[in-house]
């Protein structure tokens, strides 16, 4: 509910809090976010004949630097259009960075120095170059998978066009199409510069004098007279002339955005050739996988399939609260990473768009893919990821740029219990006996922005929580964690200590004169905002997380970022004026897509510093760009209590998977609504088999703890949460291997079976790794699902532990009662397990293991940590690989020195073996002694061989 001045009168208080209820019956309102029609840089790049405008030629070619290009603009510009500058440049990761700014310009573009890794930017020494007198040839062997060709790169300088081929077969180009096209920044002779109504501006008031008490997130104001805003009718921007539309500045609604620097937009196609057969990744979007058609092909050619979307795919962070779903529209963060996948030869291909500021992306199908970026403002710096016929080589490439996802402790991939709000400490007690009383296991308990002293971050509403400490150290006696939600929004309030300090250290972003500082609307009414993108704020913030700073906290709490967009409930599009400054001067429109990460990653560092560097952080942030993988969590966003939510639940986090970023969920359960028990357990299962697990939901949705669906449900939900705690060592040691080689955790079908034609568009269901597929229900009443199997070796049925029979098609019509999610192992893999029932993560760190080896020549891994520290880095861990052929099993240490001291006792109590065809005689490990064990079905179980973990071993199965 939207905070109100102590002074209203109760009456008041409770009318406007019913008109509040009242919005969140209804979805997103489309109208209040911003369409490409509606966007006047986005009209003039999309409305732009295609033009051979730009030649290019070779300017420098040192081997120690970049080669350097000048683009010349030709016909269709005017002489005062500047010279550009273009760069090319081989990297040691393989990847091609490609850059365009003006030739020597006056004043330079903005960038980040925060989103690139240095090691990723390292040039390729063996880079060398041919000429001839329409094209320069870029060759390196960096870009060479191992036993592949490299790849060339191929400027053509008239017209200018870059070309990625790898011996003769084309991976991509930019410029193919010729929509490339770069405003630069001008003086608009004559008139004097415009500049943005302010709020004691009476032209800006559009509230007919009537006085504010607040704003929802709906972007409109609650008046004192209990009435609510009439949304303003939207003027397309204003149009100086046909060929300066939305130059200097535009109108939305009734938000006024002045363009001192005037068109500075920039953009250009990258197409992927004929025999491409998908595009994926651009998130976030609440669409398919693989990515819809948004236009016809560029002329000459040609497409017999109308696009499906009329709108670009946005990239511009934004709170949209209840989304819809099959849009383009944005939403909560933004990766500018885009892949390509060819079924035919099975490689791939991927650019990287790096560009903050406001995108729109066009994708169109014809003779192969192609798409085209359209960027508000900005550098022009793509990286072309040459991955060939490994997919995993884009993704080292794109993780050397941007990082891996980071290795998260052990905690975070338990379950984790949420809700707006639990309201005090007998809640939160009584909460937590019950799952103790149930047998339910779960990790984290969380709390939102009631908790607060009235929404003051920090801070505890003493009425409610007058002893945080002992209730963290409550739920710490069963291994169980607090998270609490802190935001980016600070309440205005010279009594508040951290606006005190952020204000006398002046640390807060500024209104677009670059003095004052932002005001703006958001939970706790007037609120200014911290400026993240500046180092000395993220180091100040950091601090407010030690324990003498944040009272009440202990080092068993972490912490939730949300609202970081950055929410501004009466802003434009629920977001801050573009117009307002970062400490440096900048433009906001310039950083916007980067704000939620900075904040994640100044809160990350902060709980790190708490623990004076020794332990890993838990932050869930609901924005994000690339590199947030680094960081923490993400989450979906506002989802509803809805099947078709459910459904769109795994196409949106297979997509942002697809970008780099793995620990992801949705919220199980749906935010806005109710659930029934169908729904929830079908969500708890589909949920139990997604990075991030967590229930959560709305304040006026009904309770919807495990326990308030009836016993039958129950039991249900509670298998499902036993099935993901069974699976964390497999989880983990998945979520390590995505951490050294940044391959997705949560993969789509097509990342491992590139070749078969019918996994490109797959995405109701789902990889684990290479090894677990998952088929969940998502569909009301549904007791089937039809699920494909693909590859050539077996799959084994996870419950029943049998080979799954498939027809020839591969396709099978799966029985699927309620109290099941189809799920099968690899034949070829070995997984590790834990079987015994616990409360919680902490609660099993000293539990046996289970190995589940499927087929009769099968591998795997495990790795072994504390679970919580950084000693890992120091070599502290346990990287072990087990092998299954010709009836023989070995373990074989891969790496670390975890109980190397003779002190680990982890050991392994079982091993099952499906799929071996007869009875053995006796199974003996090799020091000669016979191990009992159980056969039925094809399944062998060795019951209590108990072998140590970490220490090389065979094991023999005699026939």
């Amino acid at each position: 509910m939207t905070p109100l001045p102590c002074s209203l009168l109760p009456l008041l208080v409770a009318l406007v809090a019913l008109l509040l209820t009242t919005t969140l019956t209804h979805a997103v309102d489309q109208t209040k976010f911003r369409t490409c029609t509606q966007t006047g840089f986005c009209r003039r790049h999309r409305n732009k004949a295609p033009a051979n405008a730009y030649t290019a030629a070779l300017l420098s070619s040192n081997p120690n630097e970049p080669y350097k290009f000048l683009l010349h603009p030709g016909k269709g510009y005017t002489q005062t259009h500047p010279n550009l500058s273009l760069t090319v440049d081989p990297l040691s990761n393989g990847a091609v960075r490609v850059r365009v700014q003006e030739n020597n310009p006056a004043t330079a573009r903005w960038e980040s120095s925060d989103i690139l890794l240095p090691d990723g930017l390292v040039r390729c020494s063996s880079a060398t170059h041919s000429e001839t007198p329409q094209t320069v040839t870029i060759s390196s062997s960096c870009s060479s998978p191992d036993g592949e060709d490299p790849a060339d790169v191929v400027v053509s300088l008239s017209p200018f066009k870059i070309t990625v081929k790898q011996g003769s077969e084309v991976l991509m180009s930019i410029n193919e199409a010729q929509l490339f096209h770069f405003e630069h920044k001008r003086s608009k002779l004559g008139v004097p510069e415009p500049t943005a109504p302010t709020q004691s501006d009476p032209a800006a008031d559009h509230h007919n004098g009537k006085k504010i008490v607040g704003y929802w997130e709906d972007g409109l104001a609650r008046y004192e007279d209990g009435t609510t805003e009439v949304k303003p009718v939207d003027d397309v921007a204003t149009m100086v002339k046909e060929d300066e539309d939305g130059f200097w500045e535009e109108k939305f609604q009734s938000h006024h955005d002045a363009k001192p620097n005037g068109p500075m937009s920039i953009g250009v196609d990258i197409t992927f050739p004929q025999k491409s057969t998908k595009l994926y990744g651009i998130p976030e979007h609440a669409s398919s996988l693989a990515l819809h058609a948004t236009r016809p092909p560029p002329s000459p050619h040609s497409s017999s399939k109308a696009p499906k979307y009329k709108d670009p795919y946005r990239l511009y962070n934004l709170d949209v609260f209840e989304y819809d779903l099959d849009v383009p529209m944005s939403l909560y963060g933004s990766i500018p990473l885009l892949i390509s996948h060819s079924v035919d030869t099975g490689r791939v291909a991927g650019a990287f768009f790096n560009n903050p500021s406001e995108m729109f992306i066009d994708i169109w199908e014809g003779e192969g893919m192609g798409s085209h970026w359209m960027a508000e403002t900005g550098v022009m710096e793509i990286f072309l990821l040459v991955g060939g016929s490994k997919v995993s080589e884009v993704y080292k490439q794109y993780s050397s740029l941007t990082g891996t996802q980071a290795l998260p402790p052990l905690f975070s991939l338990g379950y984790h219990q949420c809700r707006w709000n639990y309201k005090d400490e007998k809640d939160v007690y009584a909460v937590h006996k019950k799952f103790e009383e149930h047998d339910y296991p779960y990790d984290v308990l969380w709390l939102d922005i009631e908790h607060t002293d009235g929404k003051r971050y920090f801070t505890w509403d003493k009425r409610f929580f007058p002893n945080p400490v002992k209730m963290q150290q409550t739920l710490w006696e069963q291994g169980r964690r607090m998270v609490t939600i802190v935001d980016p929004h600070i309440k205005r309030d010279n009594n508040y200590y951290v606006h005190k300090e952020a204000t006398a250290k002046s640390l807060y972003i500024k209104n677009a004169d670059g003095h004052s500082d932002f005001n703006g609307w958001c939970w706790p009414g007037d609120s200014s905002y911290l400026d993240f993108t500046e180092e000395k704020v993220r180091k100040w913030w950091a601090e407010q997380f030690k324990l003498d700073k944040y009272v009440g906290s202990t080092p068993h709490l972490h912490i939730w970022n949300d609202m970081n967009e950055m929410s501004v409930f009466n802003g434009p599009e629920v977001t801050m004026q573009k117009t307002t400054k970062n400490l440096d001067g900048v433009e906001h429109r310039e950083w916007h897509n980067i704000y939620g990460m900075l904040f994640q990653r100044a809160t990350s560092e902060g709980l790190v510093l708490r623990s004076g560097g020794k332990e890993r952080s838990f932050v869930l942030s609901r924005s994000f760009y690339a590199g947030s993988q680094r960081w923490g969590a993400i989450w979906t966003g506002d989802n509803a209590a809805r099947w078709d939510h459910l459904a769109a639940a795994g196409p949106m986090l297979l997509t942002i998977n697809t970008a780099g970023l793995s620990f992801i969920g949705a919220d199980v359960g749906g935010f806005f609504g109710n659930a029934d028990s169908q729904l929830m357990v079908r969500w708890m299962q589909s949920g139990a088999y997604q990075p991030f697990f967590r229930g959560h939901a709305h304040h006026d949705s009904a309770r919807r703890e495990p326990w308030l669906f009836g016993d039958e449900a129950l039991q249900m939900l509670r298998q499902a949460a036993m099935e993901r705690y069974a699976l964390l060592p497999f989880w983990y040691t998945v979520f390590h291997t995505s951490s050294i080689t940044g391959m997705p955790v949560m993969r789509p079908l097509w990342m491992e079976y590139p070749k078969d034609a019918n996994c490109p568009a797959l995405d109701h269901q789902w990889l684990i790794g290479s090894d677990l597929l998952v088929c969940p229900v998502v569909q009301k009443d549904a007791v089937k699902v039809n699920c494909y199997f693909p590859g050539n070796q077996d799959w084994y049925d996870v419950r029943t532990m049998q080979v799954q029979q498939t027809p020839t098609s591969k396709w099978a019509n799966l029985d699927a009662p309620l109290d099941t999610i189809p799920v099968f192992q690899r034949s070829g893999s070995i997984i590790p397990k834990k079987m015994r029932l616990r409360r919680s993560t902490e609660m099993m760190k000293n539990d046996p293991y289970t190995l589940v080896v499927a087929g009769d020549s099968a591998a795997g891994e495990l790795y072994i940590d504390d679970g919580h520290s950084f000693d890992f880095e120091n070599g502290e861990f346990a990287k072990r690989r087990f092998d299954f052929a010709d009836g023989k099993l070995t373990n074989t240490k891969l790496g670390g020195n975890w109980g190397a001291n003779g002190t680990c006792k982890d050991w392994i109590e079982r091993i099952i073996f499906m799929g071996v065809s007869k009875r053995p005689s006796k199974v003996v490990t090799s020091g000669g002694q016979e191990l009992e064990f159980t056969y039925d079905k094809n399944t062998l179980v060795v019951r209590k061989p108990e072998l140590g973990v970490v220490d090389d071993w065979t094991l023999q199965i005699i026939s």
